[in-house]
C-alpha cells in the first residue's frame, strides 16, 4: 500500500465548505484524566470507602531527588472530579533507607476501623531490593510506618522482584491475604501470604503463575470479588505491557482465561480494580511521552485514566464509557465541517465515503474536554478508516485512530506515515458480527480514550489532540460515519 503521508488528496481542496467560525465553548471544562500540580501520576490504588474513592498513586515527581515515588492521594465519587491531598506517605529520609523509593501497594480497614497501608520499599543499592512494607492511619491522610512489620523474600521467590503487595480480607476464612508480585524458577508470579492480624505474614504458596507464554513478571495485581464472580487482574511487564484479567466462580478450581483477556493497549498501564459494590472501575495510567512530543515513546507515569466496566451473562468483563463522563459532557457543539473530499455525500451529520483514494472529512479545532460520538457503518472486509487529529498540509492526520477490518484490529499511528512505521499501539477487534461499529471518543488534557462497541478501549497520549483541526477518514474503502456528535 502506498503511504498514506504520500497520498495526493487533490479533490479535497475543491471539496465542500462549511463554518470556520472557532467553537464557542461556553460548557465547564473538566478534568477527566488528572495529574497533580506537583507530580504525574503513577501507579494507582484505588480503595473504595465512605461513599468516595481514595486514589493513592506513586507521586512521579521527576526532579532528580536520590528518594522518589511518594505516595499521594485524590478522592472522587465518579472519576469526573478530583481533590488533592498531596504526598501523604513520603520516601525514606536518606539515601540507604529500604523504602528510599517507594512502589505500589493497597488500602484495607480492618475490624476496628483502623487503615493499614501496604506498599513496597525499594532501593537500588541494597540487597535485597525490594520489600513489602507497612503503614497505619485513622483518617487516610496521615500515616504512621510500621518498620517492625517489614518483611522480604525468604529465597523461596525472587528477592529483587518482591512488590506491589494487594490485600484483602477473607470472610470464609477469617484471614487476610496479600498477593505479591515476584518470581519463582525465572518465571513471573503471584505469590499468596496469608496473616490474622495484618503484622505477620506467613508464604501460603504460589497463587498464579504466568499463563501468557512469557515469562513476564505479573505487575499490579488486584483479586477482587464482583456480583459472585472472582477476578485477577495483573499488568505485563513484557513484552506487550497491557492490563490482563482471569476469572473464577471458586477460588479452589482455578482461573478461566477469557477469549478477550485485555481491556485497553499499551497507553494504559498498571490498572487496579476496585468497586463500590454496584459499579465496577479499573484505574491505571496512560503515560507521557519522551520529550512532550506525540511522536516519542511512552514513558513511565502520567495521566490518571478509569475505565468503567460491566459484566456480562458469561461474566466476562467489557469496558465501557465511564456513564459519569457521558452526563458531564453532555453540552452539544457545532459539528459543522470545514471541508470535505468532494466524493463523500454528505447528509446533515452523515458521511458516506466512495471509497476512492483517500478522503476525508476536516473538522475544526477543539480545546479542553470533549466527546464525539459516531456509528461506522456500510465498511467492507478490507476496510481501513478511522479518525485523525492535527491533519498535515496533505489532510493526513500526524495522529490516527484507524480501524484495521482486514487484520481485525485497532491502531494508534503517532506519525502520518500509515504502514510505513508500526503502530505505537494495537489492540484486537472483532469486526465480523459488527453490522455497525459505535464509537465514543473523549479527549481531555491530552488523552485520548476511545471505546467501541462498550467492548474494548484504546488509550492514547495525544498532545496535539488539543487546539488543532481533526477529523475522520477512508483509505480506499467505502464507508459512512453516520450520526457524528459532539459535546463538551
Amino acid at each position: 500500500m502506498a503511504l498514506v503521508g504520500a497520498m495526493l488528496v487533490s479533490a479535497f481542496g475543491c471539496g465542500k465548505n462549511g463554518a470556520n467560525a472557532p467553537v464557542k465553548e461556553e460548557a465547564q471544562d473538566h478534568t477527566l484524566y488528572p495529574m497533580a500540580a506537583e507530580s504525574f501520576v503513577g501507579d494507582t490504588m484505588p480503595y473504595f470507602d465512605g461513599g468516595t474513592y481514595h486514589i493513592f498513586y506513586l507521586a512521579d515527581m521527576r526532579d532528580g531527588k536520590v528518594g522518589y515515588h511518594p505516595w499521594a492521594l485524590m478522592d472522587t465519587e465518579d472519576f469526573t472530579s478530583y481533590e488533592f491531598f498531596g504526598e501523604v506517605i513520603p520516601y525514606g529520609e536518606s539515601a540507604d533507607t529500604q523504602d528510599n523509593a517507594l512502589g505500589t501497594g493497597s488500602v484495607i480497614k480492618d475490624k476496628s476501623n483502623v487503615y493499614h497501608a501496604f506498599y513496597t520499599g525499594h532501593n537500588d543499592i541494597r540487597s535485597p531490593k525490594e520489600a513489602i512494607m507497612h503503614a497505619t492511619s485513622t483518617d487516610l491522610k496521615h500515616w504512621e510506618k510500621q518498620p517492625d512489620d517489614t518483611f522480604i523474600s525468604d529465597g523461596t521467590y525472587s528477592t529483587d522482584d518482591f512488590r506491589d503487595p494487594y490485600v484483602l480480607y477473607m470472610e470464609d476464612e477469617d484471614e487476610y491475604w496479600m498477593l505479591i508480585t515476584t518470581r519463582k524458577d525465572n518465571m513471573g508470579v503471584i505469590a499468596k501470604y496469608v496473616s490474622k492480624d495484618l503484622k505477620t505474614w506467613t508464604d501460603g504458596g504460589v497463587f498464579f503463575k504466568n499463563d501468557m507464554g512469557s515469562d513476564s513478571n505479573l505487575e499490579c495485581p488486584t483479586l477482587l470479588k464482583y456480583q459472585g464472580e472472582w477476578y485477577l487482574t495483573f499488568s505485563d511487564q513484557w513484552p506487550n505491557r497491557v492490563v490482563h484479567y482471569r476469572k473464577t466462580d471458586d477460588l479452589t478450581k482455578g482461573f478461566e482465561k477469557p477469549e478477550k483477556d485485555s481491556f485497553d493497549g499499551n497507553g494504559f498501564y498498571a490498572g487496579r480494580l476496585e468497586t463500590d459494590g454496584n459499579r465496577l472501575f479499573l484505574v491505571g495510567w496512560n503515560g507521557t511521552k519522551v520529550d512532550h512530543l506525540d511522536g516519542g515513546d511512552y514513558e513511565w507515569g502520567g495521566n490518571m485514566v478509569a475505565h468503567e466496566l460491566v459484566q456480562e451473562a458469561d461474566k466476562s468483563l467489557h469496558v465501557v464509557l465511564n456513564s459519569s463522563i457521558a452526563k458531564e459532557l453532555n453540552h452539544p457543539l457545532d459539528n459543522n465541517p470545514q471541508q470535505y473530499t468532494e466524493s463523500i455525500e454528505r447528509k446533515d451529520s452523515s458521511y458516506r465515503f466512495s471509497g476512492k483514494e483517500y478522503e476525508m472529512v476536516r473538522m475544526q479545532l477543539l480545546e479542553g474536554s470533549y466527546l464525539i460520538e459516531a456509528d461506522i457503518a456500510d465498511y467492507n472486509k478490507d476496510g481501513l478508516f478511522g479518525f485523525a487529529f492535527n491533519p498535515d498540509e496533505e489532510q493526513v492526520g500526524n495522529l490516527n485512530l484507524v480501524f484495521d477490518v482486514k487484520h481485525g484490529e485497532i491502531k494508534f499511528y503517532n506519525t502520518n506515515q500509515l504502514y510505513a512505521q508500526d503502530p505505537q499501539t494495537t489492540v484486537d477487534f472483532d469486526f465480523g458480527d459488527c453490522e455497525a461499529i459505535h464509537v465514543s471518543l473523549v479527549i481531555s488534557d491530552g488523552v485520548a480514550v476511545m471505546y467501541v462497541n462498550d467492548t474494548v478501549a484504546l488509550t492514547a497520549r495525544m498532545y496535539m489532540s488539543q487546539g488543532t483541526d481533526w477529523g475522520f477518514f477512508s483509505i480506499e474503502s467505502p464507508v459512512s460515519f453516520q450520526n457524528v456528535s459532539l459535546s463538551k
